[in-house]
């Protein structure tokens, strides 16, 4: 089942429990979703649908952060509770371990196509972008930060 069918059925549930909070949440959701068919003009891959996800996760934990600086603690929590929700329907990030095989795998692969010379310290986007291009054709998920991380221990080796 895909994500915006599984959120369809979640928010008929949720109004069935008048759980206005969640409902609230899953309708942004299917919102968001349902925007980038029509930019796209055609169906979202899986793929698609967890960057949507992943991008409002992103925004909410801005906002928690904001709102905690800004001394407005019950807007964090509310915050929080949406991330809650929101990762429910997002795949597990993988871990640190499965990251780090794949990028050593984008590493050598970069350097096979520079003709055998090491990628340095210059090619740290290029090597972050190939390697996150790694980890999503191997159906996984991580963070943009962990993987640049990892990539830069590497290319600092």
């Amino acid at each position: 089942m895909k994500i915006d069918e599984t959120i369809q059925a979640d928010i008929a549930i949720a109004m069935k429990d008048r759980d206005e909070h969640r409902l609230t949440t899953l309708r942004m959701i299917k919102l968001a979703l349902q925007n980038k068919v029509i930019e796209k003009r055609e169906e979202l891959t899986d793929a698609e649908e967890t960057q949507i996800l992943t991008a409002l996760i992103k925004q909410r934990r801005e906002l928690v952060e904001a709102f905690t600086k800004g001394g407005r603690p019950e807007l964090a929590e509310n915050e929080r509770l949406e991330i809650e929700i929101i990762e429910a329907y997002v795949p597990q990030a993988s871990g640190e371990e499965d990251i780090r095989k794949l990028v050593h795998g984008a590493m050598a692969h970069l350097q096979k196509d520079a003709g055998g010379v090491r990628p340095g310290p210059r090619d740290l986007e290029t090597a972050v972008q190939v390697a996150e291009q790694w980890i999503r054709a191997a159906g996984l998920r991580a963070d943009r930060k962990m993987v640049s991380e990892i990539v830069k221990s590497e290319l600092s080796k």
